[in-house]
């Protein structure tokens, strides 16, 4: 690790916790606990965990309504919500790759949070103006089937927040705000608290029943839900049409930045798109591993790892659009083949499905 790289406010309360860190996006970010990342990753699909995302970015908009400037900048339309809920959405480059994928909240009618990506915040800014507030909060995001339960015993208000909502609240006089988002594929709460009050929610959160969870189980969570990283599954080169994201284009917008090149590519037609698959055995391919089939290189792995949930080898890959799912795939990893089938995330829920 090196100085430069930033941390969060609840920096000492991770390494009480005994928390192994890690480089991401500039910072300094717990990778796992004690209890380590498998048990993370179970916990947060069955009971509930804390994270600690501070790293992403929040650029606020406010005064005299940015909402044109949004609407003109982002893929997605805020006409379909309003002040008090959040939207996924894409900044594009101008010719119509991803240039990051982030979560607006709209905390009243002229006030947004625009959360992007940990290492896009400062290019994001630059494209749309606002006051970068990272430093001035943390993130605390408490994720899975029991999270509500133990967010109301620490802030009520925060646990009553609607899935994709937005909620202001207090916490021992100090002013948060609540989200009905996360990246696990499972329901949960994730909460912005001004960095002199985060450490005590944090471990009031912790207290109150949720494991501590690091990148490492966030990222394999994030895969078994078949959810898109910003460097992987989305970055320059690689369009929201690509991605199986185009739901996140509000095509009928008369402007916005990329939409003249993302046009002529749905209009010539795309010649790759995101696809999962799912190993017979334990073992996965990784970024960057070429897939084949019938002998024919097809495409390549963006991302891939164990399911502790399938307990089988899941990726997610770009393959040629028309290859159907249930085909077989041959990942070549590290010169040996891994034989896979191609699937639909996310992959937790294929557990539901199996025969007994």
């Amino acid at each position: 690790m090196t100085t430069s790289l930033r941390q969060s406010p609840l920096r000492t309360e991770h390494e009480a916790l005994g928390a192994k860190f890690v480089e991401f996006g500039g910072w300094e970010m717990p990778l796992s606990y004690p209890a380590g990342t498998l048990r993370e990753h179970l916990t947060c699909r069955r009971a509930a965990v804390v994270f600690d995302v501070s790293h992403l970015g929040t650029v606020r908009l406010d005064g005299v309504s940015p909402y044109d400037l949004l609407q003109e900048s982002f893929t997605n339309d805020l006409a379909k919500i309003g002040p008090g809920r959040a939207q996924y959405t894409h900044l594009l480059a101008e010719d119509g790759s991803v240039a990051d994928d982030c979560i607006i909240w709209w905390l009243d009618e002229t006030t947004f949070d625009v959360m992007p990506n940990a290492s896009n915040t400062a290019s994001v800014r630059e494209a749309i103006g606002g006051e970068d507030t990272t430093a001035s909060r943390a993130i605390i995001a408490v994720q899975g089937p029991t999270a509500r339960e133990v967010i109301a015993k620490v802030a009520p208000a925060a646990a009553g927040v609607a899935h994709f909502g937005v909620a202001r609240f207090g916490y021992h006089g100090v002013d948060c705000v609540a989200a009905g988002t996360g990246y696990t594929g499972e329901d949960g709460v994730e909460c912005a608290v001004p960095a002199v009050a985060a450490p005590e929610f944090f471990r009031a959160v912790v207290d109150a029943g949720a494991l501590p969870a690091g990148l490492g189980a966030r990222d394999t969570l994030r895969l078994e839900a078949g959810l898109p990283l910003f460097g992987y599954e989305l970055g320059p080169g690689i369009t929201p049409v690509q991605a199986g994201l185009g739901w996140v284009v509000a095509w009928y917008k008369p402007v916005f930045r990329g939409k003249a090149a993302l046009e002529a590519e749905r209009e010539a037609g795309i010649t790759r798109r995101l696809r999962g698959l799912v190993s017979a055995t334990r073992r996965f391919p990784r970024s960057g591993d070429r897939c084949r089939i019938g002998g024919a290189d097809v495409g390549f792995v963006t991302s891939g790892s164990f399911s502790p949930v399938l307990e089988r080898g899941i990726a997610l890959a770009f393959l040629p659009p028309g290859v159907a799912d249930g085909s077989e795939v041959e990942a070549d990893v590290r010169g040996t083949t891994v034989l896979t089938s191609v699937a639909k995330p996310p992959f937790q829920r294929l557990a539901l499905l199996a025969p007994d």
